[in-house]
């Protein structure tokens, strides 16, 4: 409030305890955030959201409600209002996302082409007819399906089409691709061919892997997560990119929890297509989330409340909104700005922080892009035991008069 936001809080319910912790300048909204109209009503009006809303049990509903369905509701409503924003500023906005490709109908599955490869051309004369198929249809139910199977061994199956993007428009301009997709929980190969126009023979293939749920989920791809298929080759120009491919093989899919007993032929897939659409590159974060280490947690629960962070994270990656994921050694109840912050993104801080630390680190966050896209851990400095001392530890002390959180950032993996 003193460095001149507007604040609007969600609180579960308007206790006068509640309202009295609060300034009176705070807007405050009432509703739970496992209620996604709620949240719906709460993000109206805000460009930045801090959420660091935690259950009070470790009773597995209640951890899933707050730590992953929560942060899915206010992602999702979020999207939704800066959607709404775009429209009404015929797409204007800096937020506003580039559609490559919305599956609402049969035509618009026109210009998609279905191929079918093996990586083993030894093999091709004797196990290639008929050892794979695939097909990409529109449903009566309104869906967009590419599905299949492939039972040669090395064989693979795809689907592509070149891109055709509005005038004006270059992928330059965007930091990724998001894919809004369901499906049967398969694993597949994303492939971006890149080079001149004009001389489609001069083009580099670059790909990266992407997972998906049963069901409906967000798929985030930063262009930087791109790697050649030719180690030799240039990295990835977002500018030079073509065409599109989404490519299925059996190799290194994983089986997907479900009932015990219950056989998953994993050289079959199913994936309802929705929509792709490009990530304009942005400057700033707009969603921070307090998650946690684990430290201070009964082992009892740790598990639990561990994996329902963890889900509210992928959760939060995949929407495509620019992210800062924050997670605190154990909270303590004392003045900030007083001992110097290790910042850390291998899993490997040992100490306590003060709330007032992690509020200030989370407003400097809004507005430092060395921040955005990324995830730590944060916690007090401290001397690592003789002997034990496996690596560097960078401090930063906390001062209001400097920014103590670029150079923290500057040294950290982004889209982690």
């Amino acid at each position: 409030m003193l460095r001149g936001y507007t604040v609007k809080a969600l609180v579960r319910k308007a206790d006068q305890e509640v309202v009295d912790m609060l300034p009176r300048s705070v807007e405050i909204a009432i509703g739970d955030v496992g209620d996604p109209d709620a949240v719906k009503a709460a993000v109206e009006g805000c460009n930045k959201i801090i959420y660091c809303a935690t259950a009070r049990s470790a009773i597995t509903g209640d951890l899933n409600r707050v730590d992953y369905q929560g942060v899915y509701n206010a992602t999702k409503a979020f999207q939704d209002y800066n959607n709404k924003l775009a429209q009404l500023r015929a797409g204007k906005s800096s937020k506003s996302k580039l559609l490559l490709a919305k599956f609402k109908s049969v035509d618009s599955l026109n210009g998609w082409e279905i191929r079918q490869g093996t990586y083993f051309q030894d093999v091709i004369a004797a196990k290639y007819d008929g050892g794979m198929d695939a097909k990409f249809e529109f449903m009566e139910t309104g869906d967009a399906v590419f599905s299949g199977y492939v039972f040669t061994r090395g064989g693979y199956v795809e689907l592509s089409k070149k891109l055709s993007l509005p005038l004006g428009r270059t992928l330059d301009r965007y930091e990724g691709l998001v894919l809004s997709v369901g499906g049967n929980g398969r694993s597949y190969i994303l492939i971006l061919e890149a080079g001149p126009s004009a001389d489609t023979t001069q083009s580099k293939m670059y790909f990266a892997r992407i997972s998906t749920k049963v069901g409906f989920c967000r798929v985030r791809v930063p262009f930087s997560s791109f790697r050649p298929v030719k180690p030799d080759d240039p990295p990835l120009d977002p500018f030079l990119v073509h065409t599109l491919t989404i490519r299925f093989e059996p190799r290194r899919q994983r089986p997907i929890d479900g009932p015990t007993g219950t056989q998953q032929d994993l050289r079959s897939f199913k994936l309802i297509m929705e929509y792709i659409k490009a990530l304009p590159t942005g400057q700033e974060t707009d969603f921070i989330l307090v998650s946690c280490t684990g430290l201070g947690i009964e082992p009892t629960r740790r598990e639990q409340v561990l994996k329902a962070k963890k889900a509210g994270e992928d959760s939060l990656r995949r929407s495509g909104l620019g992210y800062t994921i924050i997670r605190p050694g154990p909270l303590k109840e004392e003045p900030g700005g007083q001992r110097a912050l290790i910042f850390d993104q291998g899993n490997r801080i040992s100490q306590g922080i003060s709330c007032a630390d992690v509020a200030d680190i989370c407003v400097k966050a809004l507005h430092d892009s060395t921040a955005r896209n990324k995830s730590f851990d944060v916690c007090y400095e401290y001397v690592a035991e003789q002997g034990k001392e496996l690596y560097e530890l960078v401090a930063h002390l906390p001062d209001k008069a400097n920014n103590y959180l670029t150079p923290a950032m500057s040294v950290l993996e982004k889209n982690t």
